[in-house]
């Protein structure tokens, strides 16, 4: 079949989610395959990288990047291949890094495009020789600035993220703390990526768990979490402390303020007497100054097996939408990669 006659299925968005999304807020479609014009390429999606920050572009809330359309693409990272090409940088059977969304096939002028030439596992460049990795190395580095002997606690320590941090503050000499939900993923932290010690959320004990992991108390919080876990580290943190915000998957879904105590005046008591540096960034306005000596970095570490990262890979484009609402639950084990074609 050519290209032109073949079909290009897309996952949009259908309708915004009231509070956790369902199967019903998306929409598969089937359109035709465009054909690339004057400096154009067309890509086949390979891989798809799923991630929490989708879940704030799918509401109208105000926040750091536009809201998307309803009937829009769902956005996303992939690894795709050039199957067709008008502009004169690529080459069909190029595979590049893009922003095709949630789709198996897109138009591209190139610009948004980075070449990755061979690569035994592709779907890295969508973790951690990616934005999920560029992320943990800039947070940790840049602004939690760890020193060695230091207390670094690591929220969603299994997840793309949070395992990179750890490794990374392992291999600058801190003593590495992980939190996790369920014993699986504390174990696979603690025996696979080599934390000191992870802590199961879920626990009912798990304040208390965390407090006899930190004898010395916590110099450097990774928080990406919030919620009741960010409730059992203030008390903990060290004067001068540092904490990176990347994100609180705990909270994407409210639609209002959660129940409970209200945590605003326990948060900046903990700011102000512990003289803590919290800092939050989004990753993308780092790319220009810090990406190439990220990948220089991590590429190594890759390479000599220092840093390692679980995929949790799904077959299937049509896959995705369950895919995403279980990543939000943190039903997942790893960096969510849907495979979208061989």
């Amino acid at each position: 079949m050519s290209q032109q006659q073949a079909i290009n299925r897309r996952i949009v968005l259908g309708a915004r989610p009231q509070g956790v999304p369902t199967p019903l807020d998306f929409r598969l479609e089937e359109t035709q395959v465009p054909a690339p014009g004057e400096g154009q390429v067309l890509l086949r999606t390979l891989y798809l990288s799923l991630d929490p920050y989708m879940r704030g572009r799918m509401s109208e809330a105000p926040s750091y990047a536009p809201p998307l359309e309803l009937d829009e693409v769902m956005v996303g990272g992939t690894v795709g291949r050039v199957v067709a090409s008008r502009n004169s940088n690529f080459h069909e059977g190029d595979l590049v890094l893009g922003n095709s969304g949630w789709q198996d096939y897109t138009l591209s002028d190139g610009r948004d495009l980075t070449p990755l030439g061979e690569m035994a596992r592709p779907s890295y460049a969508l973790s951690v020789l990616g934005m999920p990795g560029f992320t943990a190395w800039h947070g940790l580095l840049k602004i939690g600035e760890p020193k060695p002997g230091e207390t670094v606690v690591v929220a969603a320590a299994s997840g793309a993220v949070g395992a990179v941090v750890g490794q990374i503050a392992k291999l600058k000499g801190a003593r590495v703390v992980g939190i996790a939900g369920g014993r699986t993923k504390c174990r696979y932290v603690s025996e696979e990526l080599g934390f000191d010690a992870c802590i199961d959320r879920r626990d009912p004990q798990f304040a208390v768990k965390l407090t006899a992991a930190c004898p010395d108390g916590i110099d450097v919080y990774f928080e990406n979490v919030g919620g009741e876990v960010l409730d059992a580290v203030l008390p903990l943190l060290n004067v001068g402390a540092r904490m990176p915000i990347c994100g609180f998957i705990a909270h994407y879904n409210e639609r209002e303020l959660s129940p409970g105590p209200n945590r605003m005046p326990s948060l900046l008591s903990a700011l102000l007497s512990k003289r803590v540096r919290a800092q939050g960034f989004i990753i993308h306005d780092h790319y220009a100054d810090e990406f190439a000596a990220f990948s220089r970095d991590m590429g190594g570490w890759v390479t000599e097996g220092k840093v390692k990262l679980r995929e949790d890979i799904v077959d299937g484009l049509d896959k995705a939408p369950d895919a995403f609402i279980g990543l939000l639950k943190g039903e997942n084990f790893g960096k969510v990669v849907v495979r979208v074609a061989e």
